[in-house]
């Protein structure tokens, strides 16, 4: 009986050991993600938008914690950052645990250093200095409220009050009407000249990246076998094609889950140093082009597949500057790459709300830009034709699609979206572009979008 006893204490204490590990170990697995996160927002935040820390943390920090335990805020609120401004990193930690640090570089945004060292990141070729822009003066002067005998400057301004209420948390909006602003707006501390993140706004970027590739024949939409690993033999994932990525059609498994810092998107961007590998190991869970599911894993996938289609890294991470921000005229524009140098193209994109409008131009205007084909011809039509498999046919290829009704009819609206309300809709009926930029957890489109086509209802 005493051995019997002595046989349970042992094996319950064995038990209480292994539990304590296993929470042990996921707590430090939260708490590295937390830092991580930390060490990239501020580090976006200072060397990219140039915002001061103490807005970063009053503005940014204490709004993300808000609904959080007194025990989770007091966590969050223990992680140290320390800002290094002549080296251009940040570093994240707390209580000198689970230390994250990001680094700036110069046309690259910040990444953070994961499987690798500052000085790689730093080496010649990934931290190669990218020529700034000249500000292309022929188009969005900042001419705002223009006097046009179409425009009801009354409804315009109900619309901007209402949706720069503080309960909206509105930081930035830019309405283009006919290629010119006609209202821009912009929350106390922020500005014309602050590029700000778009996140899953980036995903319509990452369409035109592809997109000029398609044009450039270096892509095509039936291309499969997109990943190394996925050319084994009968592995299925090797027939997916690129259509069913864009398309979010691929069935590949992935948790989209946003407040799930153990999930696969906390995981994939703030916890893998190769974003598109993570998400190109997950299995299938349904066959290519059977189920729908938004997943942000599926972008970083293409983000890798464009990098193949490039002659080198090089080249690759001048890439989206050179065929596309240039051409346009997006001078703060940035698509920031994670440590193994492929674009987090689902999410960490910055720009100033007026270069985020004049990407939604580009696609009002068919692919155009001042009379030249930057997309390819029916590349937009391709890119708002619903996906069939989509529960309410309201996504295209790595484009939303709304449908608001307005006095003359439905109309219907191409939508760029992003966490936390950022979004861009392209209006053909109406000439519009429309831009928001925020930090709010509900959605402000459903009615702030409709208010605005009220002002030009005539």
């Amino acid at each position: 009986m005493k051995q019997s006893l002595k046989y349970i204490f042992f094996s319950l204490g064995l038990i209480s050991l292994g539990v304590a590990s296993y929470f042990g170990y996921t707590l430090w697995r939260v708490l590295s993600i937390g830092t991580a996160f930390q060490a990239k927002q501020f580090c976006s935040g200072v060397f990219v938008s140039q915002r001061t820390p103490e807005s970063i943390f009053n503005q940014d920090v204490l709004a993300e914690i808000e609904g959080l335990s007194t025990l989770e805020q007091s966590i969050v609120k223990s992680i140290q950052v320390n800002i290094d401004r002549p080296q251009q990193s940040v570093t994240a930690s707390i209580f000198g645990w689970a230390k994250h640090q990001a680094i700036f570089r110069s046309g690259l945004g910040c990444t953070l250093v994961i499987a690798t060292s500052e000085a790689q990141l730093r080496s010649p070729v990934k931290s190669m200095r990218l020529a700034p822009q000249k500000l292309d003066e022929r188009w969005l002067l900042g001419q705002t409220d223009r006097e046009t005998p179409e425009i009801n400057q009354k409804q315009l301004k109900v619309a901007l009050n209402w949706v720069f209420h503080l309960q909206q948390h509105t930081r930035a909006v830019v309405i283009v009407y006919k290629g010119q602003i006609v209202a821009e707006r912009y929350a106390p501390g922020f500005s014309a000249q602050m590029p700000l993140p778009g996140w899953s706004m980036t995903k319509s970027v990452i369409n035109a990246l592809v997109g000029i590739l398609v044009k450039e024949g270096k892509l095509s939409l039936t291309d499969k076998n997109l990943m190394p690993q996925w050319n084994n033999w009968g592995d299925r994932r090797s027939q997916i094609t690129l259509d069913s990525m864009l398309r979010m059609s691929s069935g590949l498994k992935f948790n989209e889950t946003e407040g799930n810092p153990l999930g696969d998107l906390i995981q994939m961007l703030f916890g893998r140093a190769n974003v598109a590998v993570y998400a190109a190991n997950q299995p299938l869970e349904a066959a290519p082009d059977t189920k729908w599911q938004y997943s942000s894993g599926t972008t970083n996938i293409v983000s890798r597949v464009i990098r193949n289609a490039i002659s080198s890294d090089a080249d690759y991470l001048a890439f989206p500057r050179r065929a596309l921000f240039d051409r346009l005229g997006m001078s703060s524009a940035v698509i920031e790459p994670d440590a193994s140098g492929t674009f987090v193209g689902s999410s960490f994109m910055y720009a100033t709300a007026r270069d985020w409008a004049r990407f939604g131009l580009l696609y009002l205007q068919d692919g155009v830009w001042e009379g030249r084909r930057i997309l390819p011809e029916g590349w937009v039509k391709y890119s708002r034709t619903p996906t069939e498999l989509a529960p309410k046919k309201n996504y295209g290829a790595h484009f939303w699609l709304m449908n608001v009704a307005t006095p003359s009819g439905q109309s219907q609206i191409l939508t760029a979206q992003g966490f936390q309300d950022q979004y861009i809709a392209i209006i053909p009926s109406h000439q519009l572009v429309i831009v928001h930029l925020g930090k709010n957890e509900n959605a402000t489109r459903q009615q702030f979008i409709p208010q605005i086509l009220a002002a030009f209802a005539n």
